[in-house]
């Protein structure tokens, strides 16, 4: 059978979901949270509804508040946007294998690979009678449908009230760190989660928050790459 018929896609469709299920929730809370954030700061529920739509940066759209509303800086807003978004390089590579073999689907793949997505993608199996290139499709898709969704009614609502919007930031990290969370009981073996925790501290100290990010990923690239036979080799005997 053709991996377009519909009865494909709906097999895909009813397999991605319920993984999106826990997403949902937290991207529905976030983004409202995220196009409040925005509007309140005075700006049109234009800016977070395309964001959400174009940009899809998660942390960055956050960021991107203070870009539009500070002095116009190219290479400042370039600097820092390499910076916030680094990680999604390091996402990329470990994805390209998947991704690679799905024709026009890997474009919109590439495009819509967030810290969720690529969770989901990377770690869950997919069924046997399921086509892959499909599953990952509607996965990126249903979450940026619950990012977009959540934004707008944030966007919308935040329009027409006047809030406080301090500390409503700190939702991308709890939400980040439920992620991180799932994924380690899920886990056999937490050696990589270990190493993603360690790594960046150890960079935190001797860096300072300003310049650790980069550094921290790609010594979190070089140590996996160099342990990657044995950890391949403790996962296939778990």
């Amino acid at each position: 059978m053709s991996a377009k018929s519909p009865s494909q896609r709906v097999r895909a469709l009813r397999a991605a979901f319920p993984y999106t299920i826990p997403i949902m929730a937290g991207f529905l809370f976030l983004g409202i949270s995220y196009g409040i954030y925005v509007t309140a700061s005075g700006l049109s529920p234009a800016y977070p509804i395309s964001m959400a739509l174009l940009v899809f940066g998660g942390s960055m759209e956050f960021v991107a508040r203070d870009l539009l509303l500070g002095s116009f800086n190219l290479l400042g807003a370039f600097a820092l946007t390499l910076m916030v978004q680094a990680r999604h390089v390091f996402y990329g590579l470990s994805m390209l294998e998947k991704y690679r073999p799905l024709g026009w689907k890997k474009y919109y793949l590439i495009f819509g690979l967030c810290d969720e997505t690529f969770s989901i993608n990377c770690t869950t199996p997919v069924p046997a009678d399921v086509d892959a290139g499909w599953f990952y499709t509607f996965v990126t898709l249903l979450n940026q449908i619950y990012w977009v969704t959540g934004a707008t009614l944030g966007a919308l609502f935040g329009s027409l009230l006047r809030l406080q919007v301090a500390g409503l930031d700190f939702v991308m990290t709890a939400l980040l760190t439920v992620v991180f969370l799932n994924n380690w009981m899920k886990e056999d073996n937490h050696v990589s989660s270990l190493i993603g925790l360690a790594v960046p501290a150890a960079a935190l100290a001797l860096l300072g928050r300003d310049r650790f990010m980069i550094p921290a990923m790609l010594a979190i690239l070089a140590v996996l790459t160099l342990l990657r036979p044995r950890l391949e080799k403790g996962g296939a005997a778990a």
